[in-house]
């Protein structure tokens, strides 16, 4: 369900928000960041119009060659030498594979055969795919081309990668979801952590996919992690509200990171059977869930979060392969019933306008 959950305290504040710590620095005038949502929503258009905003626009890395990713750099590079300021960066995944069990690769495969075939699909010798989706070729790749800021998350970098990083000028964020991960990510040297509650829609940044995640507000997650490292925190999971933003703020974080708040607006690159379901009335619950991609991840419950959440092993990336194709023949028939529909708790205020109004609302910035 949408959040509703930020304290009343903050609904009679309309103050605007202005930037500061290292958002600040890179030129950034008010404390929001558009989250990397990997697969299409996060486009050049989306990071470009974040920064427009006042905010900083985080690129995903995450599902593309080096070849697309430096292209989609090369054109927000080129948009952003307009604005004046630093305010972008790219976020990739870090290696951190869940291996998936033989036999329960085999059986799924069978689950999906079925609906696979639905789109002329087949799955036959299909075998299960395991990459590190070419994370070191694009750390090489923004070590020679350096880019504002690099974060990752699914699994910690080595410690040089970052020193690599921060030695050709990018800041260094970590997204972390506990606040042991959160130690962790400070004894690599980070510059700073992406704090991500459970409410957070699509891929949990955990970096312990196989254990349950544990339902803590991103107020007191907040808090729980201050108290283990003074590393500046950008928080995110389920802030869709400017009260939200506020709770976030008032908690120690610099930043606010907005994900499913902005997958209606004009530059978001979410399909259509996906904008749709965001808005359908229908569509009331998101659940956390592996049957996509074999990895936690939260999304609008449909038919295929239905009939195969209970079935779905664990094994990322190798489910992720496996079911994408079928994702992908959905979306390009208008079907929403057999998508991820990556969503967090506040997808209900998910609205069909430029990016740049939503930020500035959320920020109170006219």
């Amino acid at each position: 369900m949408t959040d509703r959950s930020a304290s009343a305290e903050y609904s009679n504040d309309t103050s605007p928000l202005a930037a500061s710590g290292l958002l600040a620095k890179l030129g950034a005038t008010i404390p929001l960041v558009s989250a990397p949502m990997a697969g299409g929503p996060s486009t050049p258009a989306l990071v470009l119009a974040a920064a427009e905003a006042g905010g900083l626009g985080m690129l995903a890395g995450g599902y593309k060659s080096p070849k697309q990713l430096a292209e989609q750099i090369t054109e927000v590079s080129t948009g952003i030498s307009t604005i004046g300021a630093n305010l972008f960066g790219v976020n990739l995944f870090a290696p951190n594979p869940v291996p998936i069990d033989k036999d329960a690769f085999v059986e799924y495969t069978e689950a999906l055969r079925e609906l696979a075939a639905t789109y002329d699909l087949s799955l036959n010798e299909v075998e299960a795919l395991e990459d590190d989706d070419e994370w070191a070729e694009k750390v090489d790749m923004l070590v020679s081309d350096p880019v504002p800021v690099v974060s990752f998350t699914f699994g910690l970098p080595p410690a040089e990668a970052v020193r690599r990083l921060q030695k050709a000028g990018s800041l260094v964020f970590q997204t972390v979801t506990k606040p042991d991960e959160a130690q962790q990510a400070a004894d690599l040297g980070v510059d700073g952590l992406v704090v991500q509650s459970y409410k957070a829609g699509g891929h949990s940044g955990t970096l312990t996919p196989g254990t349950p995640i544990e339902q803590i507000p991103l107020a007191q997650l907040l808090d729980r992690v201050r108290s283990r490292t003074t590393l500046p925190m950008w928080a995110a999971g389920g802030i869709s509200t400017p009260n939200a933003v506020r709770e976030a703020l008032a908690h120690g974080a610099e930043a606010a990171v907005l994900g499913s708040v902005l997958l209606r607006s004009d530059e978001s690159g979410a399909s259509k059977p996906y904008k749709a379901a965001l808005a359908d009335p229908r569509r009331t619950e998101t659940v956390l869930t592996t049957a996509f991609s074999g990895r936690p991840a939260r999304a609008l419950r449909n038919d295929f979060v239905d009939q195969f959440h209970g079935a779905a092993p664990s094994g990322y990336p190798a489910i992720h392969h496996l079911t994408s194709p079928i994702r992908k023949a959905a979306a390009a028939a208008n079907d929403s019933e057999n998508i991820n529909i990556w969503a967090g708790t506040g997808y209900r205020d998910a609205t069909e306008e430029p990016t740049v109004v939503i930020m500035r609302r959320l920020a109170a910035v006219r």
